[in-house]
């Protein structure tokens, strides 16, 4: 878990082959955030396959509404209600280690997809496609990992200092950490949103967010 050597030297390759639309200096300065990499043991757990729709989350709060979604199948973002849905989702938020796990599949490249710049159309194909379709899934059939800010259970503290080595997220007062949301800046405006799709770079939560919740394998 966290931004490797390997991942760094790879956003520093696509610097120098003019792949950036800016100077990364600032990437970098912040890269210690997703660092230093560490192993984590994660039990088998259960998570959503795409986030929650704004039908899904109608479901259990009726009068939501979206004023970021086209339609009723797009996916969800939350503002002021959200504390209202996890105070009545039958789910729980993924630790980051959960968040990171599900969207590695089983990679350790930048993104699931591989370690060049994610292309912009197929960020917005994962992110829009209502279908779900194949074509926006990870190894593990997961839809559209990164596209969206997606909230995590955990308080957000800077680095990994202390983090538990199990998957539990960290508890304490405080906003959540964030993972993913190069899709929600679309259109893009040349400031290397997709940087965001990283499967290890995480932040603070500020204003909206999507909830791909999880919840624990069944005992028999």
């Amino acid at each position: 878990m966290g931004l490797s050597d390997e991942e760094l030297d790879a956003v520093r390759a696509i610097e120098r082959a003019d792949g950036a639309d800016d100077d990364l200096g600032a990437f970098f300065m912040e890269a210690g955030r997703a660092r230093p990499v560490r192993e984590v043991r994660v039990e088998p757990f259960l998570i959503a396959r795409h986030p929650l729709t704004v039908a899904q989350v109608r479901h259990w709060l009726p009068e939501y509404e979206d004023s970021f979604s086209d339609s009723a199948s797009s996916t969800a973002r939350l503002e002021d209600d959200l504390d209202d849905l996890l105070g009545v989702l039958p789910f729980r938020l993924p630790s980051e280690a959960q968040w990171e796990y599900a969207a590695r599949a089983g990679t350790t490249t930048l993104t699931f997809r591989g370690d060049g710049r994610p292309d912009e159309d197929q960020v917005l194909d994962d992110f829009a496609d209502e279908e779900r379709t194949a074509a926006a899934e990870n190894a593990f059939g997961l839809a559209a990992m990164g596209s969206a800010n997606e909230i995590c259970a955990d308080v957000w503290i800077p680095h990994f200092e202390d983090a538990p080595e199990d998957a539990r997220p960290r508890s304490g007062d405080g906003p959540r950490t964030v993972r993913g949301g190069a899709a929600d800046l679309h259109p893009w405006q040349g400031c290397d949103e997709w940087l965001l799709l990283l499967s290890a770079i995480r932040y603070e939560f500020r204003q909206f967010t999507a909830v791909r919740p999880v919840a624990p394998v069944p005992s028999r």
